[in-house]
């Protein structure tokens, strides 16, 4: 009799709480089918995988404070989180005379005090150290760096210098400001038997914190005993390239035609002895790396992928730093080095060489080369229907007259001679500068025409001469004329496998 009370009631608690089974029955058949349905889902498409969501029906563990990124530590198997305890927080408070006193509680670091890119021999006493530095630090602050030279020999002392900071980029940095350290010793330094290691002391003297006086020191170069052989052999040999090119830093969608135009142009105009450093912060895509890539076979170019330096805030990519880079890496290597960018073209007269014009200008450490303006869009009535089979220079030939503009110049210097250097022109030389080029040597600007990938002719004009918006064009057949000899050029350096490039 008890156990049909029992079963009765058992089955009435039941019958009471139906709907409620029935909906935690219910909760649990959608999770694991859900769980069950993610096994199946590719993990590219999901930021969680099908483990994290059994976890997350299980007991929790205690929360963890993420302090600073600083401190997240990455193994091969894992990914594991270690937090610092948090500093102590200061808190107003009520001073005897009556004052509140309030206070200020500092949390990580607005930038870096230094972001190394490299460093180099200058000679058997000095070194070029180039990287980054917080912009504020610099314009309101006053860092000073120490260079100390560590001889691997421990029976010798190491000595240290005052090191000499240039701001090459003018002003012009962002949360990042280039910087170039010169490291003179009062004696040579290093030797071919044992070598040694260049240290930076790089201390703010109170910028950004009056609090604080911080020293940051790290190790800018490392030599070998075979590393200062090898610089003494480059060092003592006569230049391996008459021309050397240093470019900007290269990004955006770049027109894979006007790189390709580019390249055929320059390497017939500075010849068997010249080399060509490109930048990649991110305008080498697929296109353009096929272009790229029958000059690097034949050791005219060097393409060198810069897009790290995008995590640092700095003026235009950075690009002050990366020409001085090229400067100090590559300065024993050329007689003369030229900066300018790829939208641009260097052109000296018919009756000239491009050789016989910097030999007539040798006296001069640097010398700046005038610019001309070129339409990026008017092209002659005559192209019309055929404009797409001609090159970017050879069918844009309008150029620009208007008068009483200072117009930017490009430059080219003998960098054996050179401390540092800018984009327009270099303001920290030994020697003599000259802008008296005019006759000699220009270049022309298509400007924006190499962030293009379509056809720029998109007004076709059948007159010598034209105002747009207040601006006058003239007909300027110069680079058209010389067009069908480049292009002839690169049929014989490389054959036709760069005939289908596109825009």
């Amino acid at each position: 009799m008890n156990k049909e009370k029992e079963r009765k009631m058992l089955v009435g608690v039941v019958w009471n709480c139906a709907a409620e089974l029935k909906l935690l029955l219910t909760a649990i058949l959608f999770l694991c089918s859900l769980i069950t349905l993610l096994h199946f889902i590719p993990s590219r498409l999901i930021s969680f995988s099908p483990t994290d969501l059994g976890n997350c029906i299980s007991t929790p563990s205690a929360p963890v404070l993420l302090h600073s990124v600083s401190h997240i530590n990455v193994t091969a198997n894992s990914s594991t989180l270690s937090a610092s305890p948090p500093p102590a927080m200061e808190k107003d408070r009520l001073l005897q005379n009556g004052v509140v006193k309030r206070v200020f509680n500092p949390f990580g670091s607005a930038a870096y005090n230094f972001i190394l890119m490299s460093a180099y021999r200058g000679g058997y006493d000095t070194f070029a150290v180039m990287g980054l530095g917080s912009k504020p630090l610099h314009v309101y602050g006053k860092p000073s760096y120490l260079c100390e030279w560590v001889p691997f020999d421990e029976q010798r002392d190491p000595i240290s210098v005052v090191g000499h900071k240039i701001l090459p980029d003018w002003g012009y940095g962002r949360v990042y400001t280039v910087l170039v350290i010169n490291c003179t010793f009062p004696e040579p330094v290093g030797d071919g038997k044992t070598g040694g290691k260049l240290l930076i002391h790089a201390t703010t003297n109170g910028g950004g914190d009056s609090s604080f006086n911080t020293t940051d020191t790290f190790e800018a170069l490392t030599e070998t005993a075979q590393d200062f052989v090898n610089f003494t052999s480059v060092f003592e040999a006569p230049p391996k390239y008459d021309f050397f090119y240093c470019g900007s830093s290269l990004y955006g969608n770049l027109s894979p035609q006007r790189v390709r135009e580019w390249l055929a142009f320059h390497i017939r105009l500075f010849g068997e002895k010249s080399h060509f450093v490109i930048h990649d912060a991110g305008g080498v895509h697929e296109g353009v790396m096929e272009v790229l890539k029958p000059w690097m076979d034949k050791g005219y170019v060097t393409l060198q992928d810069i897009r790290e330096q995008e995590r640092f805030d700095g003026y235009y990519h950075n690009q002050f730093l990366i020409v001085n880079d090229c400067l100090h890496r590559y300065k024993f290597q050329a007689k003369w080095m030229f900066f300018f960018d790829v939208d641009e073209f260097i052109f000296v007269p018919k009756k000239s060489t491009i050789k016989s014009v910097v030999n007539s200008l040798s006296d001069y450490t640097q010398f700046t080369i005038e610019q001309m303006p070129m339409s990026n869009k008017l092209c002659l009535s005559e192209d019309r229907g055929k404009s797409y089979r001609k090159w970017g220079f050879e069918k844009l030939v309008y150029k620009d007259v208007k008068r009483g503009i200072r117009r930017d110049r490009k430059y080219a210097v003998q960098p054996r001679n050179v401390i540092a250097n800018g984009v327009h022109m270099s303001q920290n030389t030994a020697g003599k500068t000259t802008h008296k080029t005019e006759g000699r040597i220009k270049y022309f600007h298509y400007h924006g025409t190499i962030a293009e990938r379509r056809e720029p002719c998109r007004r076709l004009v059948n007159t010598t001469e034209i105002t747009i918006d207040g601006t006058p064009y003239v007909v300027d057949t110069t680079m058209r004329d010389i067009a069908a000899t480049v292009k002839r050029f690169e049929l014989k350096m490389i054959g036709t496998t760069l005939q289908r490039t596109r825009q």
